[in-house]
């Protein structure tokens, strides 16, 4: 009798739940679903990227003994990811089926990619506008990459995306590309990262392809490049992309581009920063902390955890991973991986616990400088720095000696405490919360655009943490 590749992969789970955690069977294997199966190969694909080598690592030997034991033969597991979190349908069976390609193994016809292209890497299908969630902190640019997947070329071209790792740049360039190529799929998409697009124009120029080249990336409806700032110093990669550009813009195709700076702080050629700024040029910043609480929820519902104390443990990483979105989600994973390990229930004295390491002054020591760290300790140490007093930030005065570091305070003790804004411009002589937004925000344009200004601002965060 033939068996399917779903009813030989229920059978190993049905046993294998028999023997693992409850908590760790519903977070790694429960979600997944076969693929595709043939003699000794099992093919199974999960809808979380975090779960592939997981599974892999610390449960192939289990499933394959599952499998050994129940069907007589051993079969080799491979874990896949699927974005949408349906495997595909398949008539695979038991008995000598070969096995299927993966379901990103062909992008130029499943993401909609211009054909033949090789550049290319495919649309990561978590990356959507519904799984982005919208804060204080991006809602610009979340409404500029909306805006351009209704209305490509019509609306901002080129939409140019900046700030620090983690934040979303790439979530937002990935999101305008799903919804083009789902209400147009016979549009001609390119996503590469500017290092791919360096390596490919040095193989065509080995090669002797450059014609090809050329024709791949100036014959698409929708560039979406990341990182750009990754071209500076490659003057033969900016005249190509330059004239790329140009053939696009020309055409009234879309071009969307990522950065961790502003177009003028690329180091990039002054023709290319000037036509990145025809368009639309927007940032997005760290998340707030309702923000970074509403990324958790998201995260939550997503993957279908259960967490007791929920809200406890949601606020717990919340108010001490403040850098990044990725931050945020590794922090969660963490702790999924500690409750699967130690087979113990996701609560809050387990998430202390497991995440001592990430967490900035939680279940650290009690004479640790994190856990004496307070919003007057900051506002004294960078008045230090800048070789004034406390008092001095407090006054009413507006003297270049004064504003620098006061701005810097403030931008500081968001940072670490993420006080209400109204609370901190209490702290410097009663200052409403418009001027407090100015000063984070001009401390945070003055990090991008001045490396001395930085390394300053960095050296003086290191020593207060």
């Amino acid at each position: 009798m033939e068996l399917t590749a779903a009813e030989v992969w229920s059978r190993i789970l049905e046993e294998a739940r028999g023997v693992l955690p409850e908590q760790a069977f519903r977070t790694w294997l429960a979600p997944t679903e076969a693929v595709a199966i043939s003699r000794d190969l099992l093919v199974v694909s999960t809808p979380n990227p975090f779960a592939v080598d997981w599974v892999e690592d610390k449960y192939a030997e289990l499933l394959t003994a599952i499998g050994e034991r129940a069907f007589g033969r051993r079969f080799r597991l491979t874990v896949q990811y699927h974005g949408n979190g349906r495997a595909p349908a398949l008539s695979a069976t038991a008995a000598d089926a070969p096995v299927p390609a993966p379901p990103s193994a062909s992008p130029a016809r499943s993401q909609g990619l211009a054909t033949g292209v090789r550049t290319s890497s495919p649309l990561n299908d978590r990356y959507t506008f519904d799984r982005f969630v919208v804060g204080n902190n991006n809602q610009l640019a979340a409404a500029a990459a909306h805006a351009v997947a209704e209305a490509p070329a019509r609306a901002y071209n080129p939409l140019f995306i900046y700030g620090g790792v983690g934040l979303g740049k790439t979530h937002l360039m990935h999101a305008i590309g799903q919804v083009i190529r789902e209400r147009e799929p016979g549009k001609r998409i390119i996503y590469i990262s500017s290092e791919r697009f360096t390596n490919e124009l040095v193989t065509a120029i080995q090669e002797g392809t450059m014609g090809e080249f050329r024709r791949q990336f100036r014959q698409i409806d929708l560039l979406l490049v990341d990182d750009i700032q990754f071209l500076e110093g490659k003057e033969r990669t900016q005249e190509e992309f330059f004239h790329t550009f140009n053939d696009l813009h020309d055409g009234q195709r879309q071009i969307v581009l990522t950065s961790d700076r502003p177009p003028k702080a690329t180091g990039l050629e002054d023709r290319l920063v000037s036509r990145f700024e025809w368009g639309l040029v927007t940032d997005i910043k760290a998340p707030d902390f309702e923000t970074r609480v509403a990324i958790l929820r998201n995260k939550v519902r997503e993957d279908r955890l259960e967490i007791a104390n929920e809200e406890d443990v949601l606020t717990l990483i919340a108010r001490h991973c403040t850098s990044s979105v990725r931050e945020i989600e590794g922090a969660v994973i963490k702790l999924l991986a500690y409750a699967s390990l130690t087979r113990r229930e996701l609560n809050l004295d387990l998430a202390r616990e497991a995440l001592g390491g990430v967490l900035r002054g939680a279940g650290g020591s009690e004479g640790s400088s994190s856990s004496r760290l307070t919003p007057d300790g900051v506002r004294k140490r960078v008045a230090e720095a800048w070789d004034v007093t406390p008092e001095e930030l407090q006054s009413k005065r507006r003297t270049k000696n004064l504003t620098i570091p006061r701005q810097v305070a403030m931008y500081l003790i968001k940072e670490a405490f993420d006080l209400p804004l109204v609370e901190i411009g209490k702290m410097f002589g009663g200052r409403d919360h418009s001027t407090v937004i100015h000063s984070i925000s001009k401390v945070e344009e003055d990090i991008q655009v001045n490396p001395a200004f930085r390394q300053r601002v960095e050296a003086l965060r290191a020593a207060i943490q």
